[in-house]
């Protein structure tokens, strides 16, 4: 093992070991190498005459580039486009997003958490917790109603087995129970569990009542008293688009300092709360278990998060965060995203209006959504699959089929005026198969 990696491990022993229990075979080995970065930054506080370490092109004082693609950013600084971005982001960025999760989500208020590290959007996120934390046959709990990228993130990349509970219970409302006893029996074979938390939900659209939400962080904290060792992931990926009764933050703040043996990891992402989403721009942020400051162990997990984006993409993308950041200080961005979101709130009210017809009945029935890009209906009579391959090919409408039964829409994506026609062209083609 690299004496950077055995330092690191040496921090997480002393500050909380159950974290460094929690690490996969790789995590253990990562580090952040001081190489050409930690030269580089040495050379750009104290190379004063000439700084020839880097490897980037410079002239008249600053990043070289072509003019072709520089006359299409006047806005922006070449020195904010151009060169490499820091290997854990830019820090006023980091800083900035710190800032809004602190306002957005009250219960972080006191708690203990690293800085955020930018990531290459949410996916990247996903895939840096799967090398570091997941070895092959570790259990991960999950809904069965779940983004179908887990699979290959988690248990084709990482060989994790997925242990899926109902997401709902019959009468509507998120399967507390079932949750709590998925999480009982990995917790009782493993001694660890990977929990992932997706909320508001891909693909149903769900985000539980703050009730349900708590229940879900009691049932953590609960297992984790009785020994086991919880890696506890929210993937905030459609954060703030809650649109009626439901939480309306994060679980991240109330998993945050929870036990010693809970470790929370908030995965964002920039690509859809700023609907920026080819922009790349995503967030990892680490709360250790432990209600007090708890600097070695955040360190240590902050240098191995660099060692592994320095192994895998070098750095993320510097464009995408400089125009993130511009935004997040524009003085235009509150009324913008409120504006936004009224749009997309509408649309998901709509989609409930509309439902409501009887006439739909012998069609589906549909999940509970009250948040997030999407809805799903559960289909009478025919199979998903079918009925998605008959609206495209007759009716040109696009869905995802999931399973046998449940067609996945994105009302994100269709205008208010348009639902109503949508919905009867699903019931019209359901009615040719039946």
């Amino acid at each position: 093992m690299n004496p950077l990696a055995q330092e690191l491990n040496e921090m997480l022993a002393e500050g909380n070991p159950h974290v460094l229990e929690m690490l996969s075979d790789l995590g253990k080995n990562l580090f952040f190498p001081k190489g050409i970065l930690t030269q580089s930054a040495e050379a750009k506080e104290k190379a004063h005459r000439f700084n020839a370490t880097i490897g980037i092109a410079t002239e008249n004082g600053g990043p070289m580039y072509l003019n072709c693609i520089r006359e299409k950013l006047p806005a922006f600084e070449p020195k904010d486009i151009f060169p490499y971005a820091p290997p854990a982001g830019k820090p006023e960025l980091r800083a900035l997003w710190r800032e809004k999760m602190l306002s957005e989500n009250p219960s972080m208020a006191g708690k203990e958490f690293s800085n955020p590290i930018v990531t290459n959007a949410l996916t990247h996120g996903l895939s840096i917790v799967a090398d570091m934390f997941i070895n092959e046959g570790d259990h991960m709990v999950l809904p069965d109603m779940m983004w179908g990228n887990y699979n290959i993130t988690f248990t084709t990349r990482c060989g994790a087995a997925i242990k899926k509970y109902p997401t709902f219970t019959v009468d509507g409302g998120f399967n507390v129970p079932a949750f709590k006893a998925v999480l009982r029996n990995v917790a009782d074979e493993k001694g660890k569990a990977v929990v992932l938390l997706n909320f508001p939900n891909n693909p149903s659209g769900y985000t539980p009542t703050v009730a349900e939400g708590d229940a879900i962080v009691d049932a953590i904290k609960e297992v984790a008293e009785e020994g086991c060792n919880v890696v506890a992931i929210t993937d905030d990926a459609y954060f703030g688009l809650f649109y009626e009764d439901s939480m309306k933050e994060s679980l991240f703040g109330k998993l945050s300092n929870l036990h010693p043996r809970v470790l929370a990891i908030k995965l964002d992402g920039a690509t859809k709360e700023e609907y920026v989403w080819g922009f790349r721009t995503g967030f990892i942020t680490f709360a250790d278990g432990n209600a007090e400051a708890n600097p070695k162990v955040l360190t240590a997990l902050e240098k191995k998060t660099m060692g592994i984006i320095r192994a895998t993409i070098s750095n993320c993308p510097h464009p995408g965060q400089t125009f993130v950041l511009e935004a997040l200080r524009s003085p235009d961005y509150p009324a913008q995203k409120a504006e936004k979101y009224a749009v997309m709130k509408g649309r998901a009210l709509k989609v409930k209006e509309v439902l409501a017809n009887a006439k739909y009945a012998e069609s589906w029935d549909y999940y509970p959504f009250n948040s997030g890009y999407f809805m799903c209906l559960k289909i009478k009579g025919v199979d998903a699959e079918t009925l998605r391959v008959h609206l495209l090919e007759k009716y040109g409408v696009g869905a995802i089929s999931i399973g046998k039964t449940d067609l996945r829409v994105a009302f994100s994506c269709i205008a208010e005026e348009d639902i109503q026609e949508l919905f009867d062209l699903i019931h019209q083609a359901v009615v040719d198969l039946a």
